[in-house]
């Protein structure tokens, strides 16, 4: 086994076990006394894949214990700290929950949470193909298969991790067992952008956003919504605000609005949120799938946690502006 042991202390609040409840799943030893997260992924610039296993210690450290890599150890760990938004200062999000009480109670509620991104916006765009159509439960098992038969295995002093496949291996495959013909085209197209370049993490973040959501779109399969995914999630913007209905469900219900807002709405509140946008979103969203219910297509919810939420009122919510 190659590799290297990586560790940070992080900037502004983190918890890697709520990471793993809201986020990951990677482990149900959660409450052991080496409780780690095992990641595996092709490495982007794509000449090989890694393993790394993240743990946390006491005084909020994080370490990373790097296998694989072929030479790419320092990216590999780079890429796993982007995955847990530890790429990123997070001090100043301790400022919004100040300014909005929302966002404040959300994070005393989840203590420590960031998002959790895709491996890479590669890993992404092929999730959002792979899984159109079916649930994410029924995605993410074929994406675990596709990776135990198609990616590089990695051993590693938990075991042996598979990476899902690099674009190359991607482009190998002409069928598997549950993924229907019709999206191989669009696999094989998101793989070859990948090699471009287009779906380079550090490329779609110094993008501007609509030029970036343009170039994701020229990608087969990835029409309005799949591309604000690779985006947000893929390639991880901080300070940006999705254009989707559930984000205008969760600040309906968490902002005790009295209709569905705008997009331009939705804009105004969050200009609180400042320079962490997406971050104070993500809160909002778990909340709303977690614990509020919801909304069905039909605009209906769950009839558990509808009401006393807890969450604090904003001032003016109902007419925000």
């Amino acid at each position: 086994m190659t590799g290297g042991m990586f560790s940070l202390l992080p900037d502004g609040g983190f918890n890697l076990r709520t990471a793993n409840e809201y986020f990951g799943g990677w482990s149900d030893a959660a409450d052991g006394p080496d409780f780690a997260v095992p990641m595996a992924f092709p490495v982007e610039g794509w000449t090989t894949s890694a393993a790394v296993l993240i743990r946390q210690s006491a005084d909020g450290t994080v370490s990373g214990d790097v296998h694989g890599a072929q030479g790419q150890e320092d990216a590999a760990w780079k890429q796993a700290l982007a995955v847990l938004s530890l790429d990123v200062d997070g001090t100043g999000f301790a400022d919004v929950g100040r300014r909005d009480a929302v966002i404040g109670d959300l994070q005393k509620r989840y203590a420590g949470l960031r998002p959790v991104l895709f491996n890479s916006p590669y890993e992404s765009a092929a999730a959002f193909v792979i899984g159109h159509r079916i649930s994410i439960a029924q995605g993410r098992a074929m994406r675990i298969r596709l990776a135990a038969q198609h990616g590089q295995p990695i051993d590693t002093s938990s075991g042996t991790l598979h990476a899902f496949p690099s674009p190359e291996a991607l482009l190998r495959i002409e069928a598997f067992p549950g993924i229907p013909a019709a999206k191989w085209p669009r696999l094989h197209g998101v793989a070859r952008a990948a090699l471009d370049g287009l779906l380079d993490r550090t490329h779609l973040r110094q993008t501007l956003p609509d030029e970036a959501l343009r170039q994701i779109r020229t990608i087969p399969g990835l029409g309005e919504f799949f591309s604000q995914g690779v985006l947000l999630r893929g390639a991880g913007l901080v300070d940006a605000v999705s254009d989707d209905v559930v984000s205008k469900q969760a600040v309906e219900r968490a902002y005790r609005l009295d209709h569905t807002p705008t997009h331009d709405e939705v804009l105004r509140i969050a200009r609180q949120w400042e320079p962490f946008r997406m971050w104070a979103l993500v809160l909002l969203h778990i909340w709303l799938r977690r614990e509020a219910g919801l909304r069905s297509r039909h605009g209906s919810a769950p009839s558990q946690k509808r009401d006393g939420s807890g969450l604090a009122r904003r001032q003016g919510a109902s007419s925000p502006g």
